[in-house]
């Protein structure tokens, strides 16, 4: 019997020998000679082209081992990777490639030499996709349903080509599934106390540590951090407070304050499968504002804060916290040569009225601020540098942890997901597109490491 991981070739190859064999024993025999002769010229069939990515289904934040077999050697070839958003927009990217001695390709140890992106990178096919030549200006990726994954195609192509150069011969191709949601994670809606969230709990009985989870500026609710948090064993609460239909006011103005966030804690306290004890805050952008009144101004102690890439007060905030129209004060947008703004100056501590500023040295726990050091949006490193003065001059140095990233932009997000230096603010009256800033490969390095980073984390000061 054979062994079942045998090559079919040496499989063919013994089923010769023995023939052979059984013909010197037994003299020419016709019969078995034509089958001999058969068996070689199957023997002599090569294999086609095979693309593998495993596993095929895996959280976005997990890596896959992409490879390409039974080629030519020193042979060229494309991978290229394909999946459309949402919306409907293309996105897709490629890399160039030559076989080695085994005639094969493998992503985690070989280096692409051209395409979206050039070295070893085993994921360099997610981080580095972008829209396809000819879509809509200033895209940016963002999954709206968790309940489903991304569908990615891989394909394997003859020659170093490129997608936008038309019709490529292809020899092999795998569909990969990406999910922000493992099997068993719970997505329950929040709509009570004035509450507009989504829930997120582990699979199991809990009590779980937990994660209020807050955007930007941007407005809306996003839900695919706290996914992948209660995908990592963390209940998560993401909270819309901007720029959504249920929410009180216009959609591009604050209309909700500190009591709306203390009542979004209490909720997490109340909650039978929430370690009451054990709450986190993360904020990214205009988020880390809130992130710090909740820490500092309404009652509440969490657990630990992690910002990402936000100021430590706004120019248009008012004593309870809510926004005014942010657009009503342009006085320090920054245009480039294309017309997109940066937000930068705004944000800079001496631009932000002394009272807007929160009072940080009051902070009592653990705080991680991670910064890109290219970020066109908000001064983040000068914010950063005044926390950690704040928490110094308080006698708090050990509560402050920074991640500082070069090259890498404003949104660090989870990893193995494309950035956007530019995107579009506004559709109306007129278009305007804001700089993110960042550039593909070290902000894809950031957002590897700041995820790592996160979890262990949240692992220290949520669950030790």
């Amino acid at each position: 019997m054979f062994r079942a991981h045998m090559s079919v070739t040496r499989i063919w190859q013994l089923i010769e020998k023995r023939m052979m064999s059984c013909i010197s024993v037994h003299g020419k025999l016709p019969g078995l000679q034509r089958a001999v002769g058969e068996v070689r010229r199957k023997s002599s069939f090569r294999q086609s082209p095979l693309l593998t990515a495993t596993p095929v289904r895996a959280l976005i934040d997990e890596q896959i081992s992409i490879k390409g077999r039974f080629l030519s050697q020193n042979y060229p070839v494309t991978v290229c990777a394909q999946m459309h958003s949402e919306e409907g927009d293309l996105w897709e990217a490629f890399a160039h490639y030559t076989t080695n001695a085994s005639s094969s390709i493998n992503l985690t140890s070989d280096h692409s030499v051209g395409g979206s992106y050039v070295g070893c990178e085993p994921m360099g096919l997610f981080w580095a996709l972008e829209p396809a030549l000819g879509s809509r200006e200033g895209l940016r990726l963002r999954k709206r349903n968790v309940e489903t994954p991304y569908i990615v195609k891989i394909s394997l192509l003859e020659g170093h080509t490129s997608p936008s150069e038309g019709q490529s011969n292809e020899l092999a191709a795998v569909t990969t599934e990406r999910w922000y949601m493992a099997p068993g994670v719970r997505r329950i809606e929040i709509r009570q106390n004035k509450i507009v969230g989504t829930l997120f709990l582990p699979p199991g009985p809990g009590p779980f540590p937990a994660m209020l989870d807050l955007w930007g500026m941007g407005g809306g609710l996003l839900e695919y951090r706290s996914a992948l948090f209660a995908s990592r064993g963390f209940a998560s609460l993401s909270v819309a407070y901007m720029g959504h239909k249920d929410l009180p006011g216009p959609p591009h103005i604050m209309s909700v304050g500190d009591s709306y966030f203390k009542s979004a804690c209490q909720l997490l306290q109340d909650h039978c499968q929430v370690d009451a004890d054990r709450i986190g805050v993360i904020g990214l952008s205009f988020g880390v504002i809130p992130t710090l009144r909740i820490a500092t101004r309404i009652g509440f102690k969490p657990s630990c804060l992690i910002c990402i890439n936000g100021p430590v007060g706004s120019p248009l905030l008012d004593e309870d916290g809510k926004n005014k129209m942010f657009e009503s004060d342009q006085k320090h947008w920054e245009f480039d040569d294309r017309g997109y703004v940066s937000f930068r100056n705004v944000f800079l501590p001496d631009n932000l009225p002394p009272e807007s500023k929160q009072k940080v040295k009051n902070i009592t726990c653990p705080l991680m601020y991670i910064l890109g050091e290219d970020d066109l949006c908000t001064a983040s490193t000068e914010n950063a540098d005044l926390i950690e003065e704040a928490l110094r001059s308080a006698g708090k140095s050990h509560l402050f942890t920074r991640l500082s990233y070069p090259g890498a932009g404003h949104l660090i997000e989870p990893p193995y997901t494309p950035y956007a230096r530019v995107s579009l603010w506004r559709a109306k009256p007129e278009k305007l597109f804001t700089l993110w800033g960042g550039h593909p490969a070290p902000h894809a390095a950031a957002q590897e490491d700041a995820w790592k980073r996160i979890l262990e984390f949240m692992e220290t000061h949520l669950r030790r």
